[in-house]
């Protein structure tokens, strides 16, 4: 009898030791890692996301770590695609595959699939685009709330301007509904199991992990990565720009030189601090409203492990 295709979803906020965690998965059951942080996708991003280092992708392969380039205009749409292309390759090779990654909707779009978007023409969406982002929240608020009723009321952010504005692109370029997109029937999945595994700390310890993450950051030379891109493409209004850690330096160069600058280092850092903080907050919001995923301390590898192998023996 053949082995169920499973998929193990390693989630939890960022900088909790999720890539640990998985490339220690990953060893036991010899398989692969596809990752779901949309942030490490671009390669040019390697120290303010975290990518994992050179010697971490030498002992197990990575999917999806800097293969885009920042003018990429990528999207979970595209991710699923891509990524229920190289299941197909990858359970011809093994029944176990280790995902891994915080960003919540491109991790749920794996696990339970989500409706194509048709095509849209780029110069159209991207003239759109720029007259939407000129115009202010309050603005886009009411003008989602009168297209898109469903889509509003269930947006849990409704300050997130990238999240209104995509929803805004979809009534303008082809006069459909988001929401309606997510009603259709979606793609059949390439595994047959996944389990889900949430890594998870009190707030207190999560705050001193974020807080000396960001220090290493800066040691390994956060501002100099951030500052080459920002010399190449300071006149860009690409979505992988508006990344934490690297939107806050941005603004600091850009004012660095006004006499009557208060955006000084020490203020760009606390900032970088304050909305990794916001994001964890999300992030813990997010993985909470699941009722399927079985939370652990990161540090308890081996009881992590152990649970796996009992869940995996019960599914096959």
């Amino acid at each position: 009898m053949n082995k169920k295709k499973i998929l193990i979803s390693i989630i939890g906020p960022t900088g909790i030791g999720k890539t640990k965690l998985s490339i220690y998965l990953a060893k036991k059951f010899n398989t692969e890692i596809i990752s779901c942080d949309s942030r490490q996708f671009y390669k040019d991003l390697k120290i303010g996301t975290s990518q994992p280092t050179i010697k971490q992708l030498k002992i197990i392969k990575h999917h999806f770590i800097g293969h885009l380039n920042l003018k990429d205009n990528y999207n979970i749409f595209l991710f699923e695609k891509d990524v229920n292309n190289l299941l197909k390759i990858l359970y011809k090779k093994y029944n176990i595959i280790i995902m891994v990654g915080g960003s919540g909707l491109y991790e749920k779009t794996i696990i339970e699939g989500i409706n194509y978007i048709p095509n849209i023409k780029k110069k159209k969406l991207f003239k759109i685009r720029k007259i939407l982002y000129s115009k202010n929240i309050n603005y886009l608020l009411k003008k989602l709330k009168n297209y898109d009723i469903n889509y509003y009321n269930n947006l849990n952010n409704k300050k997130d301007k990238r999240k209104i504005i995509r929803a805004l692109e979809i009534k303008y370029c082809i006069n459909k509904k988001l929401s309606s997109l997510f009603l259709k029937k979606k793609k059949k999945r390439q595994f047959d199991k996944y389990i889900r595994i949430g890594l998870i700390l009190n707030k207190k310890k999560i705050l001193n992990i974020i807080k000396k993450k960001l220090q290493l950051m800066i040691k390994n030379g956060l501002f100099n990565e951030a500052k080459k891109i920002y010399n190449k493409y300071k006149n860009k209004n690409f979505n992988s720009l508006n990344t934490i850690g690297y939107k806050e330096i941005f603004n600091y160069l850009n004012n660095k030189n006004n006499k009557n600058n208060k955006n000084n280092k020490n203020n760009c850092i606390n900032n970088i601090l304050y909305n990794t903080k916001k994001l964890v907050k999300k992030q813990i919001t997010w993985f909470k409203k699941y009722n399927n995923i079985k939370w652990f301390n990161p540090k308890n590898k081996k009881k992590i492990l152990k649970y796996l192998k009992k869940k995996i023996i019960n599914i096959n």
